[in-house]
């Protein structure tokens, strides 16, 4: 029995075993490259439980059929040594395992025990806080990670985890105090840079946010391509909302798509978002949804979350592959129909009717678009994904509108809109309202506050 850098206990008499987890943790917080440490873990011990599990978790963390495939000797072997494991562990192999088989229900309260009981393991925080993000909870997203601070004020990964919690439930201020906290603690702390974009953001603080962001983007060619690519998403964003499109398609070809790892389902939805995006601000994004095409059709029948069905629907749609598209519904609705029974009426409810709706936007059915979205707009945040990512779908539904012509909805959208987002200068711009039909136009007074 050996301990790990955090000092808990694990199961191991091979030192090197010990400095390959080390390695492992702190790139899983950082989000850095090197994460595939874990590999040299097990060959140093082959028999150390903990490692097995971990490198089981490192391959479920991709979302696809064929990580999950990777992941099955692993997690075999995992419960295989599991027996002579601590109790810390042998929570862990659960958590991973139940992840593995669908039961993220499970897999969270397993999580939770080792958050109550080992405070210092924050890789289980973290996974913790990734199943919530997907489900939906941004209240227990930010709760588990201030449930150890006291254990952890020292860390700076916690300081970034607890920031992106903050802001997901609105606490801005707080969100961003803490998020510079921890890049002042270690400037390479990714995850922290990222809560403070999306605070600044959220608050429409496109120069300060693109010279936050750029000043710290050196650091981030040593995270992996997930979270490499998206905080170059988010400076997109705010190139976007000052409508500088051509920068926006550049970093897209260099530094989003441009740098992504294509078969990555987390890359491929930073890639479609942006797309998206410029197509609703009447932007030509060329042949670029075609691009895409040969990367999403293994994601057909995979269902791994239901936030990046949403899009690999859409962006196929897009891309004119009717065949590919009616292929993908028809297997969401069988899925629906047999996925576990907590998240049942989400997929039934909320993300066949949306993927439906996607799917008729993309062919420019507005009205059809629009009734299969109504209904789902409210429980959106069931499927997972961040406030920013979110707020997509919502402008895809108001953009539906307007080109249907129903412009008193459309006014009823753009007011609840800039309620919730007024100091974001596309929305402020969106207060005189031009549909999709010439010469029509209605100014609706506001005064930004």
């Amino acid at each position: 029995m050996l301990q790990d850098s955090q000092g808990l206990d694990v199961s191991t008499d091979s030192p090197e075993a010990i400095a390959a987890i080390n390695r492992y943790a702190d790139q899983t917080l950082a989000y850095g490259k090197d994460a595939v440490a874990i590999f040299q873990g097990i060959e140093a011990d082959p028999t150390c439980a903990i490692a097995n599990a971990h490198a089981a978790a490192f391959y479920l963390s991709h979302e696809s059929a064929e990580s999950r495939r990777q992941a099955v000797p692993y997690l075999n072997a995992a419960k295989t040594y599991q027996a002579s494991a601590t109790e810390r562990e042998k929570l862990y192999i659960s958590a991973v395992v139940a992840w593995a088989t669908g039961r993220v229900d499970q897999a969270i309260a397993h999580l939770e025990a080792i958050a109550f009981a080992f405070p210092r393991d924050l890789v289980a925080v973290q996974m913790a806080q990734y199943h919530y993000f997907y489900l939906g909870n941004k209240e227990s997203l930010l709760q588990i990670a201030q449930n150890v601070l006291s254990a952890n004020r020292e860390n700076h990964y916690l300081h970034g985890m607890i920031a992106f919690g903050l802001e997901q439930c609105h606490h801005l201020s707080e969100a961003e105090e803490a998020g510079r906290r921890a890049t002042q603690m270690n400037r390479n702390d990714p995850w922290a840079h990222h809560a403070v974009a999306h605070v600044m953001e959220t608050q429409g603080r496109l120069e300060e946010g693109i010279a936050w962001m750029e000043s710290l983007s050196q650091t981030w060619e040593n995270c992996n391509s997930m979270l490499y690519t998206h905080n170059w998403w988010h400076i997109a964003l705010y190139y976007l909302e000052q409508e500088n499109f051509p920068k926006v398609l550049e970093l897209y070809d260099s530094h989003i798509w441009g740098r992504a790892w294509k078969e990555s389902p987390k890359d491929q939805i930073g890639s479609i978002q942006i797309l998206l995006r410029l197509e609703l601000r009447g932007v030509d994004i060329g042949k670029r949804w075609e691009e895409l095409v040969p990367y999403l059709t293994a994601r057909i029948h995979e269902h791994s979350l239901p936030f990046q069905d949403l899009h690999y629907v859409y962006a196929l749609a897009r891309a004119s592959q009717t065949e590919l598209v009616n292929e993908m519904l028809l297997s969401m609705q069988a899925h629906a129909e047999n996925v576990k029974s907590y998240v049942q009426k989400t997929w039934a409810e909320v993300v066949v009717p949306a993927a439906q709706g996607i799917v008729a936007y993309a062919k420019q059915e507005w009205e059809n678009a629009i009734a299969y979205l109504r209904p789902t707009l409210l429980r959106l945040h069931e499927i997972g994904g961040s406030h920013a990512q979110r707020d997509l779908f919502e402008q895809v539904y108001l953009d539906a509108w307007l080109r249907a012509e129903q412009n008193r909805e459309a006014l009823y959208l753009l007011e609840k809109r800039f309620t919730s987002r007024r100091y974001v200068p596309s929305i402020q711009r969106g207060l005189t309202v031009k549909s999709h039909k010439p010469g029509f136009s209605i100014e609706i007074m506001r005064q930004a506050v």
